[in-house]
């Protein structure tokens, strides 16, 4: 299995901390959000490579935090070239430029780089490989319809088969959001392309889940864990102050 995570955003909502640091290399109660995502990688069995795909502006920050981590042994860093949140090429584009470079022999864990979550990545694979007919979503039960409208909604049948996908609707028809997690068996991967050539929405995955839910299958895995989106300054205080918390509880 090869493990994919997306750091080439930029982050505007969250500047002026994000002018000069990227949004997974902020630190959240003390440690790095990219660190924590690497603590759960390290749990899983079969990592082949983890690929971090950033950007030209951010390049430079994340060879210094590679060459000081720990994994580094197993750590690729892919530029995507962008410069700016102008000119940036969007998520659809970042995973189809990662999956050139590790191939489609391999499974594929995809990551959000900004993500914060308590649950174990071996339970998601373990349940993506149990459903390897088609690609996995890790989901976060929100619990309210007017918060869900910020995120991609999805609903799912009594076998976690994934019936409708909608990327920021207006009217929600659940409150299971997508965490930026995905899992995609090998002979899934070459679908990223046909999306890229066929669609023109390129900058959240939630719009390509959508189209493989139309087109095959796609399950959905609901975790009851905490999960932080860092969207704004005032999200990433919330998330800072609980996870100072949580370390002075460990």
């Amino acid at each position: 299995m090869n493990v994919v995570i997306l750091a080439a955003g930029y982050a505007v909502r969250l500047e002026p901390l994000t002018l000069t640091t990227p949004k997974p290399l902020l630190e959240v109660g003390g440690r790095r959000i990219v660190d924590r995502l690497m603590d759960k990688i390290s749990g899983l069995r079969d990592v082949n490579s983890v690929t971090v795909i950033t950007n030209a502006k951010f390049l430079d920050k994340f060879v210094l935090w590679k060459d000081g981590s720990a994994y580094k042994g197993k750590l690729l860093l892919l530029n995507d070239a962008s410069t700016n949140n102008d000119n940036r090429l969007g998520a659809i584009k970042d995973l189809m430029l990662a999956t050139n470079s590790v191939g489609e022999l391999e499974d594929l864990l995809v990551i959000a780089g900004d993500n914060l979550f308590d649950f174990g990545l071996d339970r998601f694979v373990k349940f993506a490989k149990a459903h390897d007919r088609g690609v996995s979503v890790a989901l976060y039960d929100i619990g309210s319809i007017d918060l869900a409208k910020s995120f991609g909604v999805l609903k799912i049948d009594s076998g976690n088969k994934v019936v409708s996908f909608e990327e920021k609707p207006q009217t929600p028809k659940s409150t299971l959001i997508s965490t930026g997690i995905y899992y995609f068996p090998k002979d899934k991967i070459g679908m990223i392309k046909e999306y890229s050539r066929t669609q023109e929405r390129l900058d959240a995955p939630g719009y390509y889940i959508s189209w493989l839910a139309n087109k095959g299958e796609v399950y959905g895995c609901p975790f009851t864990e905490d999960w932080y989106d860092i969207g704004n300054i005032e999200s990433y205080k919330k998330a800072d102050a609980e996870y100072k918390n949580k370390e002075k509880e460990r």
